[in-house]
């Protein structure tokens, strides 16, 4: 039986990455790093909840040269955040009519920072500022007088190497969905509607002790299917479909990302040779899978088996996904992103997927998508991985 990990994170985990942060910022000169998303006010403090689906209310931690962060929060939040990894806490009451906790947050970094100091923000790719555009632009010229200075690159590599209680947390979500894979054939019939098989797939998941399927995407049709990103439609399911399911599912707060591609009754030999291809590029991956090979390096591999034309130079269509997989944790997707140009090295206890995908027959799309973790001399699957053979259910 598999074995649950203890729920949240000790006061040691936040610290020693609070402390990770903090000499990242020493090495920089920075004396204050403010952050306002959820992703990176969750990692560094624990404060996990839904409320941020609600767009009403902007959030702000920022993170001190020395000690622990210090929240600027609507007080609606403030008895969650007093159980975090947390200093002070400065509140107002939001939503307010103009002002937002714009001044407050002036006032909290003005009195951290020494004059003409320098704040570290998140400003590339795949980060964001939870905050309406006017109140961004009203920070920006109130932090004139302070050297800005882009953190991105230090937070997301501090992000990417997982601690034991993540790996843990990672292995045990991504065994459960393994599980619920493994019993599709059993509950799903042609005949039945694809968003049928979404919700029974869902139902099944949540049974299983996960604790949210926050992103179920897949699609279905004849021969195959041209859409990876679409909520599911009531057709039902027929004779010579091939189906997939892609799901993000959470279990406290970390995420598995992988699909399992299914053929109804039968399937044409070209989808039989797709999720053949998929496998072998997939295996070229694994192969790589170990410190000191790049996500680029990742990506090659597997473009030589899905398109062995690009590695003699003929490569004026490109692969039309853009990437072949990425890295994942508290968010569905994160750094790095295996491509042609990502030269991000991989190291050890980084959790990542392998996410090929290939044109066939005329348009047909299909992907495959695997969760590895990367160990001291190589990796191990965190998914249970696929048969080369495409499953034909009924």
């Amino acid at each position: 039986m598999r074995q649950i990990p203890e729920r949240g994170f000790s006061t040691a985990e936040f610290a020693a990455r609070t402390s990770a942060l903090q000499r990242a910022m020493q090495a920089k000169n920075v004396d204050a790093v403010l952050l306002a998303s959820e992703s990176d006010i969750r990692y560094f403090t624990g404060f996990m909840t839904q409320f941020w689906q609600s767009p009403t209310r902007p959030w702000f931690v920022v993170i001190p040269r020395e000690g622990k962060p210090v929240a600027v929060i609507p007080t609606i939040g403030v008895p969650l955040m007093e159980q975090c990894y947390v200093d002070n806490i400065h509140s107002w009451a939001s939503p307010a009519a103009t002002d937002d906790g714009v001044s407050l947050l002036q006032r909290v970094i003005a009195e951290m920072m020494p004059a003409q100091g320098q704040l570290g923000m998140l400003m590339g790719r795949e980060t964001a500022f939870r905050a309406p555009l006017g109140d961004v632009l009203m920070l920006v010229d109130a932090f004139e007088g302070f050297g800005l200075v882009d953190m991105t690159t230090d937070i997301q590599h501090i992000r990417m190497i997982k601690s034991p209680a993540e790996i843990a947390k990672a292995r045990h979500i991504c065994g459960m969905v393994s599980d619920v894979f493994a019993k599709v054939p059993d509950f799903v019939r042609p005949g039945m509607p694809l968003s049928e098989v979404f919700r029974q797939f869902k139902i099944q998941a949540l049974q299983a002790g996960i604790d949210d399927v926050s992103y179920l995407v897949g699609s279905a049709g004849p021969g195959g299917y041209f859409d990876i990103i679409a909520p599911p439609s009531d057709r039902p399911l027929a004779q010579g479909d091939v189906f997939m399911l892609d799901t993000g599912s959470l279990w406290d707060g970390y995420f598995s990302d992988f699909d399992r591609n299914f053929a109804v009754g039968s399937a044409t030999d070209a989808a039989h040779k797709a999720h053949e291809t998929l496998y072998d590029a997939t295996e070229a991956a694994l192969a790589l899978c170990k410190p000191g090979s790049t996500a680029r390096d990742l990506y090659h591999a597997m473009d030589a088996v899905l398109r062995p034309d690009a590695a003699t130079g003929d490569d004026s269509g490109g692969d039309d996904v853009g990437r072949y997989g990425h890295g994942m944790g508290i968010q569905l997707t994160e750094p790095p992103s295996h491509t042609k140009w990502d030269d991000t090295v991989i190291e050890a206890n980084m959790t990542l997927t392998l996410e090929p995908s290939i044109i066939y027959e005329g348009g047909f799309l299909m992907v495959a998508e695997e969760n590895v973790l990367i160990t001291d001399t190589g990796f191990e699957m965190l998914s249970t991985r696929c048969a080369r053979s495409l499953p034909v259910i009924g």
